[in-house]
């Protein structure tokens, strides 16, 4: 065979298996009606058989590398299922080794069914709270604040008047802009407070140097009094540490409380205590609905229940939001569509009703508001009145609750006053567990039965109660052990508190201040007015926390 030949034969036969290659990658190998050589039974071409004149100098097949699964990636704390492990995955503050936090630790894995239960409690409360704390920056250990705060109780109570889910105490609320007056109380705002407590919790890191231990010793105990205790430890040549500080015994076991919930939710999967799934979206939409409206109202355009759309805005105090705002209303997101598009179809003048009252000889704005539960500055504004004066025979439009008392039943006296002959049944008040109650204590204190009382509650009569637990009670009112002066209405909430007397009180100072009487606190201490009071002496009270102030 001549050299020309061997040549051509050689070209023809390398572009042959140059296609052959290109046309078998591009033929699906599950219906391949070809059967193409594997790679490595092609035979090799060596220099000698390729033309000097062509510029090859060599031509090589290599093997594909073999298909490797794609390592999965990493979800971020915010790709989480479950809102707890969003808030695990973040935890930032280091657990020292101190006994108080192992004690406190101990307390919760002896007493499993308090974690579950509480953070059922929080859970359509919680993403709105992790949501605002991310977009702080702050450290997400501020999740476990209500939780010793409250126990996510938007009514909780407590025996130096701190009221809500974050526990503010009326001057501290109101100097950091949280409003409470007779529509409305701020502190169980659960929107308002949030912002508000994140807000001082961000200015009290700055305060203490960004050490999160004495900001939160600070929430609790007040910066005042932990600064103070720096202060006493610098001139001692003291450490100034939080574990350091010689600080009142609550604000001592605070921190502790705190960060054994952190530790806990961090073993998480090594502990048998069990943190309720909650999924990690949103549950709850802010409305904001312009003005004044009933929640009564609200409650049937949304499809909820009047007590249930209470219940998450129980920072209002009477039948409807407050004619001067705000106007918001919490909602979960279902409802809050129903609401959205019923608000859009309906009248808003209709929103609050209206009663038309003519003045007689002798009344005031003070006596007529009293009488339809109101106050003299919401008939002045919808009567565009500037002064208090007015005269018999005018007419005057009164703001009015659309439904009967007993629909308001987280509000306080919201309506008209009751018709005559109403029967008023039995009802539920709210005990809040204090330093040595006990089922059958408690029981005999409000004239029921240990196994209903522990029923009611979902309990065996020999469970452990804890402090601040919240005991549900049913009362028939014939039978109240509680005087009929101050005995808390159908619309009332009651929290039993703890007071402890200061120097310079009396009786009927701490009555006033409470909004209880005399021969109440008598009553419910075994105590007479004849008697002197004494700094330090602890007195009982059961007290109706819808009042505003």
């Amino acid at each position: 065979m001549s050299q020309d030949t061997l040549r051509r034969k050689a070209k023809g036969w390398l572009c042959l298996k140059i296609s052959s290659l290109a046309l078998a990658s591009m033929v699906l190998t599950a219906c391949q009606l070809t059967q193409y050589l594997p790679f490595s039974e092609l035979a090799p071409v060596t220099p000698e058989q390729l033309p000097r004149d062509t510029g090859i100098q060599k031509y090589t097949l290599s093997r594909p590398a073999p298909y490797q699964q794609p390592e999965q990636q990493t979800l971020s704390p915010q790709q989480q299922a479950d809102l707890w492990e969003r808030v695990r995955l973040q935890l930032d503050i280091e657990i020292p080794d101190q006994a108080s936090i192992e004690a406190h630790r101990q307390w919760y894995l002896n007493n499993p069914s308090y974690i579950p239960r509480v953070t059922q409690r929080a859970a359509p409360l919680m993403y709105f709270i992790v949501e605002e704390i991310e977009k702080r920056g702050l450290p997400l250990e501020l999740a476990f604040v209500p939780i010793v705060e409250s126990a996510f109780d938007t009514f909780a109570y407590s025996h130096g008047r701190a009221s809500g889910l974050w526990q503010f105490i009326p001057s501290t609320a109101l100097h950091y802009g949280l409003d409470i007056n007779w529509w409305y109380d701020g502190r169980r705002d659960v929107v308002a407070a949030t912002h508000t407590a994140l807000d001082y919790f961000a200015r009290l890191n700055d305060t203490f140097d960004g050490d999160w231990l004495l900001a939160i010793a600070a929430y609790n105990g007040g910066q005042g009094r932990v600064a103070n205790a720096i202060r006493r430890n610098e001139s001692r040549g003291l450490p100034t540490d939080f574990w350091s500080l010689s600080l009142p015994r609550e604000t001592r076991n605070y921190v502790p409380k705190i960060l054994a919930l952190s530790s806990l939710l961090a073993e998480r999967h090594q502990q048998d205590i069990a943190w309720r799934f909650t999924p990690n979206q949103p549950v709850l939409e802010i409305v904001d609905v312009g003005q004044q409206m009933d929640l009564a109202l609200a409650a049937s355009m949304a499809g909820m229940e009047v007590n249930e759309l209470h219940r998450f805005n129980s920072g209002y105090n009477r039948w409807a939001t407050a004619p001067d705002g705000p106007f918001h209303l919490l909602m979960p997101q279902a409802a809050a569509e129903s609401f959205q598009r019923a608000m859009a179809e309906s009248d808003r003048t209709q929103w609050v009703e209206w009663e038309r009252h003519r003045v007689r000889g002798g009344e005031s704005l003070i006596s007529i508001a009293r009488t339809y539960n109101t106050t003299p500055g919401a008939i002045q504004r919808a009567n565009n009145i500037s002064g208090s004066l007015i005269r018999s025979g005018d007419y005057l439009l009164i703001p009015v609750a659309s439904e009967a008392a007993e629909v308001y039943q987280l509000a306080s006296d919201q309506r008209r006053q009751q018709r005559q002959n109403e029967p008023e049944g039995d009802r539920r008040i709210n005990h809040e567990v204090q330093a040595g109650d006990s089922l059958w204590e408690i029981s005999r204190q409000h004239g029921v039965g240990v196994n209903e009382l522990a029923r009611w509650n979902n309990m065996a009569p020999g469970d452990t109660l804890r402090l601040g637990q919240q005991l549900a009670i049913w009362i028939d009112d014939d039978t109240d052990s509680v005087s009929s002066q101050s005995a808390p209405t159908p619309q009332a909430i009651t929290r039993t508190v703890e007071y402890r007397v200061r120097q310079g009180d009396s009786l009927a100072r701490i009555a006033s201040r409470f909004r209880v009487t005399v021969a109440d606190i008598e009553r419910w201490n075994s105590i007479t007015r004849e008697r002197y009071l004494q700094p330090g002496e602890l007195l009982k009270l059961h007290v109706d926390i819808t009042q505003g102030g």
